[in-house]
């Protein structure tokens, strides 16, 4: 099945004013700052809810394919949900250092922001795009 999220043109920062709770807003405001700085890209809003960095492209051992960010985030009600691609595979040591989180395949699930070490949050987000820029074709956005 295709990936139907696609970029658009809304602005992220205008995305971000509208979410709720406030506590989430505030955390994508911290974080859209936090991204652009660590990636010196610019954010895009993909789909209705995500804000991406940069983009790569993926072949599946099926011959599926496609384009996806490189490292995102989404402030969600219940978590805000960090996206490192691939996944979080050799980040065992920084993610005991993070503070509290939850993990899915390429997921990292923050309940609360400010119980996190935001710098170790920063050495996993530019770990994961120094992997993908030695193992897959990588694009500026």
């Amino acid at each position: 099945m295709a990936n139907k999220t696609a970029p658009t043109d809304t602005d992220p920062l205008s995305w971000i004013d509208t979410v709720e709770p406030v506590r989430r807003r505030d955390d994508g405001r911290l974080l859209l700052q936090r991204f652009s700085d660590n990636t010196g890209l610019p954010a895009v809003l993909w789909g209705k809810d995500l804000i991406g960095f940069g983009l790569y492209e993926y072949t599946y051992k099926t011959g599926h394919s496609g384009e996806w960010f490189m490292t995102g985030f989404s402030p969600r009600k219940a978590a805000v949900s960090i996206y490192v691609m691939p996944g979080y595979q050799d980040l065992g040591e920084p993610l005991s250092r993070l503070g509290p989180h939850r993990l899915g395949k390429s997921c990292l699930y923050l309940s609360n922001l400010a119980k996190v070490d935001l710098d170790v949050l920063d050495e996993i987000v530019t770990s994961g795009m120094e992997y993908l820029k030695a193992n897959y074709p990588v694009f500026k956005r």
